[in-house]
């Protein structure tokens, strides 16, 4: 029993670290719009190739404004650490969040300015490995990257978890409780970085050689990766798993304009933001360019297979359903929405034939040397932005369409036969007395005796009631809940409020709806 309970601890404890990844994550699409346009159209050389520098020509008013775009989205990118920090102490704090945020800004600052000082007095960065010190925040300190903001966030939210609610002697009184975090915080990580100016080139040489085993994987671990990064999503730890590849030393190191750019979503905007860059890196974009093909065509793919498998009396609900989720995938990149219509019905579908041409288009991309970008998925969005209009000789964009409309016949033939050869019970198949996937509110209100008016109370009710709820989030297509008893939490409610898919896992719930979530938990926060 105690296995299982540190098991299911150390489950909720990453499903929280992931959840609080998704405040900083959640910025950088706007981020990488307004670098990826204003760094391509504010590029003289592309300018001149088109004729535009009336319109686009240095001393424009266009020029100045895209110029702008690209500073702002590049100070994001910039300074991705402290925002780190910040965002992953505000998702782990359990109360008074805004203390917590700002002790992790603090934090950040006394830790890297540590490191610095030491750094200056022994000397010690000249003996370095290249790209082992970076300028963060204008201060010269070692290269931690996104860990460094992990760190911070984790040990603040600890620390504020701990003591926020400190009582100290009398004559101390005025700093206890909430003005005891930023106080202890300084402390501890005056210490950290003492420690880190130490321990981290250790570790740093040890990303580093992991990073190289993995690019010296060549095609096999591209697909594994893929594989992987697919199979995490219905635990919610996908996050955990991929960041440090975009973010770390894990995902590659590159001089860039004489400046050392670690992580491939770093080397990816560095090289846009680049006036000399003439090809992306393909050994970079290994760890995102493999998502296009299946989420803008492969998907899509199997929701039309689904669609034509399902009985006909049940086709029109779930046409509407399937085409909403298949729409969404292509243009954002968000696939929960439509992965989960068949992963709890149908895992063979999922881990089986999805998973697998996953890590497929992940290898395929990197065979064909294709190199796209994104902010956050392989949506429409990101493809137009960081594949199309980088053009054809920088990022090989047509690869991955062709290999997209393959993908397209692939995954609506696989998931047809395969639905079909083994009575699979996907949306519109279901027996006459299910309905696994097709709820509504108006069947919901129709079934319940109670007084249950709108979607939050429907969730509410589906969770065990207020009560039962000890704390919520979200990410970015699911309601994440810590619940105190799980016997109380209604499966068939939860899905009957709109939910396309439910996991449980100690006293951690999971419920999909997804992009409308943080609209849904906004709700339920009103009503609490």
């Amino acid at each position: 029993m105690s296995n299982k309970n540190s098991e299911n601890g150390a489950f909720g404890v990453l499903q929280r670290v992931g959840r609080s990844f998704m405040f900083p994550i959640a910025l950088l699409p706007v981020a990488g719009l307004l670098l990826g346009i204003g760094s391509s159209f504010s590029n003289q050389t592309t300018v001149a190739k088109y004729g535009l520098e009336w319109l686009l020509g240095q001393g424009t008013f266009l020029y100045g404004l895209l110029t702008i775009f690209s500073k702002v989205g590049g100070v994001i990118f910039d300074n991705l650490p402290l925002i780190f920090a910040m965002g992953v102490a505000l998702g782990m704090a359990k109360k008074e969040k805004e203390i917590a945020t700002l002790s992790a800004a603090i934090a950040y600052l006394v830790m890297i300015i540590t490191i610095s000082t030491l750094l200056n007095l022994t000397g010690r960065g000249d003996t370095l490995a290249d790209g082992s010190v970076a300028d963060v925040l204008g201060i010269s300190t070692l290269q931690m990257g996104v860990f460094g903001g992990i760190v911070v966030g984790l040990g603040v939210a600890a620390l504020h978890n701990r003591f926020y609610k400190i009582e100290l002697p009398q004559m101390l009184s005025f700093f206890g409780g909430t003005r005891f975090i930023p106080i202890i915080s300084t402390l501890v990580f005056t210490l950290v970085g003492i420690i880190m100016f130490y321990l981290w080139p250790i570790i740093q040489s040890g990303i580093f050689a992991l990073g190289n085993l993995v690019t010296g994987s060549g095609y096999f671990g591209t697909l594994i990766y893929g594989y992987i990064e697919r199979a995490l999503i219905p635990f919610g730890l996908h996050h955990v798993f991929y960041l440090p590849f975009w973010q770390t030393g894990l995902g590659g190191t590159k001089m860039i304009d004489g400046v050392s750019i670690s992580g491939a979503q770093n080397i990816f905007f560095a090289e846009l933001a680049s006036p000399s860059t003439t090809a992306f890196s393909v050994d970079a974009a290994r760890f995102m360019t493999g998502k296009f093909p299946f989420m803008m065509f492969g998907l899509p793919g199997a929701a039309l297979a689904m669609y034509h498998c399902a009985k006909p009396e049940k086709k029109k609900i779930v046409g509407s359903l399937l085409f909403s989720a298949a729409l969404t995938s292509f243009l954002t990149g968000i696939t929960e929405p439509l992965e989960f219509t068949f992963l709890f019905v149908a895992p063979v579908l999922y881990y089986g034939i999805h998973c697998v041409l996953a890590g497929l288009s992940f290898m395929l991309m990197h065979i064909l040397g294709v190199a796209i970008g994104m902010t956050f998925s392989g949506g429409f969005i990101d493809f137009l932005l960081f594949g199309i209009m980088q053009g054809e000789a920088k990022t090989h964009w047509l690869y991955a369409v062709l290999v997209g409309v393959i993908y397209f016949f692939v995954y609506y033939f696989l998931f047809r036969f395969a639905i079909q050869k083994l009575n699979l019970k996907t949306p519109g198949r279901e027996n006459e007395n299910e309905e696994t996937k097709l709820y509504t509110k108006s069947d919901y209100k129709q079934k319940k005796s109670t007084n249950a008016s709108s979607q939050a109370e429907m969730i509410l009710d589906g969770l065990g009631g207020r009560d039962n709820i000890s704390d919520l989030d979200c990410c970015a297509t699911r309601l994440r809940v810590t619940v105190k008893d799980m016997s109380k939490v209604t499966e068939a409610t939860l899905k009957r409020s709109g939910a396309s898919g439910v996991i449980r896992h100690g006293n951690g719930v999971q419920v999909i709806y997804g992009p409308k979530v943080t609209v849904i938990k906004s709700q339920i926060e009103d009503i609490l």
